[in-house]
């Protein structure tokens, strides 16, 4: 075993086990028979007289349990039907084929079209009509949601209803129905006896299965009880599913307006069926696919044509004659690179005319090539969808290829503004105009300062302090007044809005806004006049706000401080100003310093109070990257926060808190808002599970009261930080996304409207709108309840000077309620808000809508991208040699955190040449051991798969030699520019410290593993980061 298995691109390709395991085909049922299935697929549908034609069996999944994942080899009687062959395949040849020739083409791995496409025999089950669909969904015997397939196993998805505490799920192809990610679709719940075991529940968790089920149900049903009550209806005992009349047109709060009474009743049969069956995971089916997803339209992946072009030739070969038309060239295979898709075929026919040139001149390097694609139809009859490819990126594994193909998929725009657009912009040598200076409170001598990264061009945010005769200080946020520059309606306005959000992708920044605005005319930068708005609060030294200010300001920043500067200025007692920036308006560098300490105080009383309030915190570590000149990752490290980040932090959560506060009490039917729901209930108590088992109690009654519990249980693991990063990415885990919302959308309560996270009731989003549209459209708000003030304060009986202050009824911190009621109040906030053009809460809640897709979007993208330069910085080198955390096992794979590059990955064992797992179920514990022999499991021979595949195994005395190392000196991440002295942030790993222990291995939870971790090639599939043991053997 001296000799050190490397690469995959020096082996023969295959997918990944994972890969494996998700194809577009189902695996057999765990948990019950294929006619039982069948029944409950067949349940309940309202479309009289079809007889629906299930070719497909569904496969029963765990939740949490990793021994409950289905073996390679069950998926395997199911793919022989529909292999990946099928691509291949000629239209004709159904027809024209003898039996014999059709054997041998069978022989050679290539499969009729009629095993791929049989138009005597449906596939899936028929969607239901739009008629019959919104009969079931008003009548509660069907459910609107969102479509989610499980990365790991593209079989199994999910849907979430609303009122519902744990998600259906979605088993098998046939359940799915052509659905794929991202669809809204409409779903039938299947009835409880259909629904599937949860894998790996032991007797001991039965007990508390039961109470935590019965508990979120309990949670459910009080919610739906008060609603009805609410609405003067009696009210539904979801425990044994009974209900009292009701009145016709009945809407509960809990799921909206204009929910059916129906629907209400259906929520809690469900939710009292998870409670009486605890072990029981509710399932469904597809029914209807209501809004296909526009990811639909952004397909990439990789196509595969060897197989093809042998076809062909033997084509030519067996008939003696050359291809006719490109009606005759069948399809070949696509292969997402997102693993959440099914593989795709695409119509040879339909190929640009340049793929299809360089494919039927057997040009087989269009397989490393990314392409393009959209789905263009998934019919009843055909196992996998009709693809179109649109264009190709480029060759895979080229950092520039994926950026494309990540914008792409993710549909970024990386245009050049629109002419349109850049029309609207001021000139080059705009200054600010007199009248805003008169209209504007002027706040140029004041020492108003940013702190941002170095690098940062767009400068939203500035900050300022001083002191009070009495004794508290006076804090000030001031934002760039975007939305001065950005007229409603306009063109500009237009595109930014579709835009959405500026995209970061660490080499490239895609901004929201033309850089003339960005990084100029609006940017706060240090030493010339900017418009902004101000917040202006009085705090104590205690962090009690008393009052505050808000208004349209004329700002001059003094100085740019980077993070590091501020941190300097922090820690330091007398910091040495030499070497500092230079400083605008007459102001000193003593100044500075004193305003800097003195929020860095102010900001930790905030936070202090903020927590104790009952606010959560999950800091997630994440990897920063060192890129050469030609912009090339060499190194990476882990980023830190320091002091200044969350000083920063502090004030700009404090700003955004007090716009939400003010704009919802002046406009509270059409604001634009923020909020974070409640973590799933289910994945909160598997956290809660996980922690209990392994000795940390943990109280998930509220945000506070969980923030509290990591807290302890950061002290109870004391120096062992990887420990509680596993925990802290655990709970993260349960969380929901926050979202946007406008404040007059009736399907969302307003006990929904809140922040979890933050434990604030109501929450926005202000301080950045050099970046964020929603900022903008906050701003325009703010802009017109200070706007409404000035209205108010001018036609108010009494006031006859046109110099009188401003009477701050609407944005001060004491609400004028009886001014905003009254006569003069109604017309002021009415003309402010056609002055500014404000929203009406149906157009602002599409636009929250879409706002929300674009920032998931865009934070796909930058998660893609980063994913991308990890790939590139481990292909530089072999491999990377680490120590990684068991957080997961069982007797198939086990799950493992990488603290070093703060991912996670699976490794699986079972099945392996050469390679024993003996899994001991009461302890728990997995026993590594070298094979000789095949030992007699339900795998056949041809799917076992190589030892390299899951191990690098060395001779221990290989593993200690210095040649060995010598030959091998990129098994680590190192520095082109290694230096002495380097940060111990680097994860570096030169030296190869980290020793292979001898093979047989036991592992058990929490268990510190070697491993080596490998950049496996993308010039056939995806880009995918694989760990595999790291171990020493003297057999083999």
């Amino acid at each position: 075993m001296g000799e050190v298995p490397f690469h995959s691109d020096k082996k023969k390709k295959r997918r990944s086990r994972r890969s494996k395991n998700i194809s577009g085909l189902p695996c057999p049922s765990l948990d019950h028979s294929p006619h039982e299935q069948s029944d409950c697929l067949n349940h309940g549908s309202p479309l009289a007289g079809t007889t629906p034609a299930v070719l497909y069996d569904s496969c029963s999944l765990p939740a949490m349990d990793t021994s409950g994942l289905p073996h390679l080899s069950d998926v395997t009687a199911s793919q022989n039907q529909y292999n990946g062959s099928t691509s291949f395949a000629f239209p004709h040849l159904a027809q024209d084929l003898s039996s014999r020739a059709a054997y041998s083409l069978q022989e050679k791995g290539y499969v009729p079209i009629n095993q791929f496409k049989d138009r005597h025999q449906k596939i899936f089950t028929p969607h239901w009509s739009l008629e019959a669909t919104v009969e079931a969904l008003n009548r509660g015997n069907a459910f609107k949601a969102v479509f989610r397939t499980n990365v790991h196993n593209r079989v199994e998805a999910y849907c979430k209803i609303d009122g519902v505490p744990v998600d259906i799920l979605i088993n098998g192809i046939a359940s799915q129905n052509r659905a794929v990610e991202g669809d809204i679709v409409a779903i039938e719940v299947d009835p409880l006896s259909c629904w599937t075991n949860l894998k790996g529940t032991t007797a001991q968790s039965i007990t508390s299965a039961s109470s935590g089920s019965c508990m979120m149900a309990a949670d459910v049903s009080e919610k739906v009880n008060l609603a009805i009550v609410e609405h003067g209806v009696n009210c539904v005992n979801i425990y044994n599913g009974e209900s009292s009349g009701h009145g016709e047109g009945f809407s509960c709060q809990l799921f909206g307006n204009n929910v059916q009474m129906e629907v209400v009743e259906s929520v809690s049969k469900i939710c009292y069926d998870i409670c009486s069956s605890p072990l029981k995971r509710p399932t469904g089916k597809v029914v209807a696919i209501l809004e296909k997803s526009t990811r639909r339209d952004s397909i990439v992946g990789c196509i595969s044509t060897k197989k093809w072009v042998q076809h062909v030739a033997w084509y030519k070969s067996y008939y003696k004659k050359s291809i006719l038309s490109l009606s005759e060239l069948g399809y070949i295979e696509l292969m997402p690179a997102n693993l959440k898709f099914p593989k795709m075929v695409v119509p040879v026919g339909n190929l640009p005319d340049a793929i299809q040139k360089r494919l039927i001149d057997g040009d087989i390097t269009l397989e490393r090539e990314i392409v393009a694609a959209k789905i263009d139809s998934w019919q009843e009859d055909d196992p996998f969808p009709m693809a179109r490819i649109i264009n190709t990126f480029g060759r895979a594994g080229e950092i520039d290829t994926h950026v494309n193909s990540i914008l792409f998929e993710n549909n970024i725009c990386c245009s050049e503004f629109s002419a349109e657009s850049l029309s609207c912009l001021p000139g080059g040598d705009w200054s600010i105009p007199p009248e805003e200076l008169e209209n504007r409170e002027d706040l140029r001598r004041k020492c108003i300062f940013t702190i941002d990264p170095p690098t940062a061009t767009d400068l939203d945010d500035a900050l300022s302090f001083e002191n009070l005769s009495n004794g508290n200080f006076r804090i000030g946020v001031h934002i760039a007044d975007v939305s001065y520059f950005v007229p409603p309606d306009s063109a500009l306005d237009r595109e930014a809005q579709e835009r959405a959000t500026s995209v970061y992708m660490l080499q490239w920044k895609l901004p929201m806004l033309p850089p003339l605005l960005s990084e100029d005319i609006v940017s706060l930068n240090p030493g010339v006049d900017r418009l902004a708005f101000s917040i202006f609060w009085e705090i104590s030294p205690d962090g009690v706000i008393f009052n505050w200010w808000i208004g349209r300001t004329v700002i001059h920043s003094c100085c740019k401080l980077s993070y590091a500067l501020a941190q300097d200025i922090i820690d330091l007692e007398n910091p040495d100003t030499a070497a500092y920036p230079c400083l605008h308006a007459n102001v000193e560098w003593a100044e500075v310093i004193r305003a800097v300490k003195n929020l860095h105080r102010a900001s930790k009383k905030l936070k202090e109070k903020r927590f104790v309030d009952g606010a959560l915190r999950l800091d997630s570590p994440k990897l920063s990257y060192l890129f050469d000149d030609f912009g090339v990752p060499y190194d990476g490290m882990m980023s830190k926060r320091y002091d200044a980040n969350f000083l920063v932090e502090e004030f700009m959560l404090l700003a955004n808190r007090t716009v939400a506060e003010v704009i919802s009490r002046a406009y509270p039917d059409n604001v634009l808002l923020r909020r974070h729901p409640e973590p799933n209930p289910r994945k909160l108590k598997e956290f809660k599970a996980f922690c209990c088992k392994h000795g940390f109690d943990v109280d998930i009654s509220s945000s506070g009261h969980l923030h509290q519990s990591l807290e302890r249980i950061k002290q109870k693991t004391g120096d062992d930080a990887v420990l509680f990063d596993i925990i802290v990415n655990y709970a993260t885990k349960s969380m929901q996304l926050a979202a946007y919302f406008c404040s007059g959308d009736q399907k969302i309560p307003v006990h929904e409207w809140g922040h979890y996270a933050l434990a604030v009731p109501l929450y926005t989003h202000f301080t950045s709108p050099l970046r964020r549209y929603p900022d903008i459209v906050v701003h325009r708000t703010l802009a017109a309840a200070i706007e409404a003030e000035l209205i108010y304060s001018k036609e108010h009986p009494g006031s006859t000077d046109v110099n009188v202050a401003v009477k701050r009824c609407f944005t001060g911190a004491s609400f004028d309620k009886s001014a905003a009621d009254s006569i003069l109040g109604k017309e002021a906030l009415s003309a402010a808000a056609l002055k500014h053009k404000l929203l009406q809460a149906e157009s602002l809640t599409e636009v929250a809508g879409h706002c929300n897709e674009r920032k998931i979007a865009s934070k796909a993208a930058e998660d893609a991208c980063h994913r991308l330069y990890m790939w590139v910085l481990l292909k530089n080198k072999q491999f990377l040699v680490s120590e990684a955390r068991v957080l997961g096992l069982g007797p198939k794979f086990m799950s493992i955190y990488i603290q070093k590059l703060a991912i996670e990955r699976r490794i699986y064992y079972d099945e392996v040449e050469g390679l024993q797992a003996e899994w001991l179920d009461a302890t728990s514990t997995l026993v590594l051991s070298f094979s000789h022999k095949r030992l007699n499991r339900k795998g056949t021979p041809s799917k076992w798969r190589p030892l390299e595949e899951v191990a690098l195994v060395v001779n221990p005395a290989d593993s200690k030699s210095e040649d060995w190392l010598g030959a091998n000196e990129n098994c680590s991440v190192t520095s082109r520019n290694a230096t002495s002295g380097k940060s111990p942030n680097y994860f570096s790993l030169s030296d190869c410290d980290v020793e292979p222990p001898l093979l047989p291995v036991t592992v058990h939870m929490f268990s510190m593993i070697p491993i080596a971790i490998y950049a496996v090639s993308g010039e056939d599939r995806p880009l995918e980061i694989e760990a595999r043991l790291y171990v020493s053997s003297y057999f083999g």
